[in-house]
């Protein structure tokens, strides 16, 4: 496992992408797996930087665990702040059937990772918001 800590700014967000795809691309080449996780990895990180500590700020750590050496191969980041208590996955999913002007703003950005990627669990434990998401690739 691997992992990092920063500060949750939405500046960082090039360092994380850096971190996500050099730990993805040891492993996938798939381009369009790795824009599919990024765009995840952009969601989750720039909520935290966006609301976590709002009006301040403070760390995100973002693991990286590759695990199974054969048959399918299962991605797993995790994603860790300290700031105010809050499940993602309480939130309903958008109403993504009706006229844009009817529907109403936010929620699009939990409800694409929870469609893309193949799991996706919140906890709050021992004082800090932890979202993990999982990828599973079958390799043939």
């Amino acid at each position: 496992m691997k992992e990092m800590t920063l500060e949750a700014k939405r500046e960082n967000l090039h360092q994380v992408f850096d971190f996500v795809t050099g730990e993805l691309s040891k492993i996938v080449s798939d381009k369009k797996i790795i824009r599919q996780v990024k765009l995840c990895v952009e969601e989750i990180f720039l909520n935290i930087s966006s609301y976590a500590y709002q009006p301040d700020t403070g760390p995100a750590k973002i693991t990286v665990e590759v695990e199974g050496d054969d048959g399918p191969v299962r991605i797993v980041i995790s994603f860790s702040d300290k700031g105010h208590p809050f499940d993602p996955l309480s939130v309903g999913d958008p109403d993504t059937e009706s006229d844009l002007d009817e529907r109403q703003i936010g929620g699009l950005g939990i409800f694409l990772v929870k469609t893309t990627m193949d799991g996706v669990n919140y906890e709050y434990k021992d004082g800090q918001n932890i979202l993990t998401v999982e990828k599973t690739l079958q390799f043939s």
